[in-house]
C-alpha cells in the first residue's frame, strides 16, 4: 500500500499523521500545546526544559558569535568538537574512537537518525524499532520506503519482549533502532537485553542504530552503550546530542560515532541534508563535554529530584505510576480511574485540572496503540515551582472525573 503513496504521505503515515482517506492530521504535540495555552495549563507534554544549561557553555557560545564564528563549519564538524566527542566516549565508556574518521557532527540527533536510516534502508528492507517509538523514527522509515516492524515494550518494566524480537528479525531486517534510555517509557535497557539485540543483529546481518540522547539522565540504572558489547562495534552507529545533557535543545547539535565504513555511508547522506550545523555552538558543546564528573552526577540527581517532586501528584490523581529509570518522562496508567482512552483524557486534562500530558498510543502502530490505550506521558524537566503546582493540580483529578 505504501508503494502508491508519495514520499510526504509515507512520512506522514510513518508518524501516524495520515488518515485512512489520505488526509493529513495534526501533530499531537501541537494539539495539546494549543489546548494548554487555551486553558492556561501547565504543559508537561513536550519534553524540553524550562531552565538554561551551564553558564560556561552559554557564555562561550556568545563569545563565539561575537568573535565571528558565524559561517559554515566543516561538514564533519569542527575538529575541537569531534575530538571532545571522542574523548567523551573514551572517558565514560572506554571506547577508542578516531575523531577524524569515526565521528560526525549533525543537526541534532534527529538528523543523525534520519541520515542513518536513509543511508542504510530502502524499499524491500525492514527497519525494526521497539514500541512505543519516538515519532521521528516512524516518519523517516516511511520516507525511506522500508517496512517498519516493531517489538513491544511490556509493563511493568518496559523491557523489550525478547521472544518477539527473535520472531521479528529476519533476513530483510536491515536496521534495528535502539532508543536507550527510552522515550517515552523511561526505561533503561538491561545488559542482557542489549546483548540479545547484538546477537540477533549479528545472526541476520543487521546494523544497529542507537539513539542515546538521554545517556547521562539515568536514576540508579547504568547506561550501557550497545557499541561497548562484544561483537557490536563493527555494526553499530551510536547517536547522541547536547540538547538533553546541557539543556540546550534549541541549539540542535548532535553527533554520531561508529566504524569508519558506516560513518562514511551516513555522512554521505547527511552532507545533503544540512551539510553543517551551528558553528558558534560547536565549540561551546565541546567545552561542555569536558565538564567534571560532579556536573554529570548533578544533572542526573537534579532530574531525579524533579521526578520525585511530580510523582506524588500523579499518585494522588489515582494513576498507576511507572517510576522511570531515566529520561525526562514518567508514564502512568489511567485505567485505575476507569479511563480507557488516554488520548481523550489528554485532550480533557488542560481544562479539567490545568495540566497537559501526551497520550502514549500516539507513539505506536495500531496494535501497540490498543496495548497502551490507557497510558499517558508527563515531562518533569521543569522548574520546581512549576512541578509542585502541577502535582497539586493533578491531585484533584479524581473529583473532576
Amino acid at each position: 500500500m505504501n508503494a502508491h503513496l508519495s514520499p510526504w504521505q509515507r512520512t506522514a503515515r510513518g508518524a501516524n499523521l495520515l488518515s485512512a482517506d489520505g488526509q493529513l492530521g495534526t501533530v499531537i504535540f501541537e494539539e495539546i500545546t494549543a489546548l494548554a495555552a487555551t486553558h492556561e495549563a501547565i504543559n508537561l507534554g513536550q519534553g524540553y526544559p524550562d531552565e538554561d544549561g551551564p553558564d560556561l557553555i552559554l557564555d562561550l557560545a556568545r563569545t563565539n558569535i561575537a568573535s565571528g564564528m558565524n559561517q559554515y563549519a566543516p561538514g564533519r564538524g569542527l575538529p575541537v568538537l569531534r575530538e571532545a566527542i571522542a574523548a567523551h566516549q573514551e572517558r565514560f565508556y572506554g571506547l577508542n574512537v578516531d575523531p577524524e574518521r569515526e565521528v560526525v557532527v549533525s543537526t541534532g540527533a534527529t538528523e543523525a537518525i534520519a541520515a542513518s536510516i536513509l543511508s542504510l534502508a530502502g524499499p524491500g528492507d525492514e527497519v525494526l524499532t521497539f514500541e512505543p517509538f519516538y515519532d521521528s523514527y516512524g516518519a523517516i522509515i516511511g520516507l525511506s520506503g522500508a517496512r517498519h516492524t516493531t517489538v513491544p515494550l511490556l509493563a511493568p518494566d518496559f523491557q523489550p519482549d525478547l521472544a518477539a524480537l527473535e520472531r521479528a528479525v529476519n533476513e530483510r531486517t536491515r536496521v534495528i533502532v535502539v532508543n536507550n534510555p527510552h522515550n517515552p517509557m523511561g526505561t533503561v535497557f538491561s545488559r542482557e537485553v542489549l546483548a540479545r539485540i547484538v546477537e540477533v543483529a549479528e545472526r541476520h546481518g543487521a546494523i544497529i542504530v542507537t539513539d542515546e540522547v538521554y545517556e547521562h539522565l539515568t536514576f540508579g540504572a547504568r547506561h550501557i552503550p550497545v557499541a561497548t558489547l562484544p561483537g557490536a562495534w563493527d555494526r553499530t552507529i551510536t547517536i547522541s546530542s547536547a540538547g538533553k545533557t546541557f539543556s540546550v535543545t534549541g541549539w540542535k547539535i548532535g553527533w554520531l560515532t561508529g566504524p569508519a565504513h558506516l560513518v562514511e555511508s551516513v555522512r554521505t547522506v547527511k552532507s545533503f541534508l544540512s551539510y553543517s550545523s551551528g558553528t558558534p555552538f560547536q565549540g561551546a558543546v565541546a567545552a561542555g563535554l569536558g565538564l567534571d564528573d560532579e556536573f554529570y552526577r548533578g544533572i542526573a540527581e537534579n532530574l531525579q529530584r524533579k521526578r520525585d517532586l511530580l510523582n506524588p501528584g500523579l499518585q494522588a490523581a489515582g494513576f498507576e505510576v511507572y517510576t522511570p529509570q531515566g529520561t525526562y518522562f514518567t508514564v502512568v496508567d489511567a485505567a485505575p480511574l476507569g479511563v480507557t482512552d488516554a488520548t481523550e483524557l489528554a485532550r480533557r486534562l488542560p481544562k479539567l485540572v490545568g495540566v497537559a500530558a501526551i497520550p502514549v498510543p500516539v507513539f505506536c502502530h495500531e496494535e501497540g496503540a490498543r496495548r497502551t490505550r490507557s497510558l499517558l506521558r508527563f515531562a518533569f524537566c521543569k522548574k520546581d515551582d512549576v512541578l509542585a503546582e502541577a502535582a497539586e493540580r493533578l491531585s484533584t483529578l479524581r473529583q473532576h472525573l
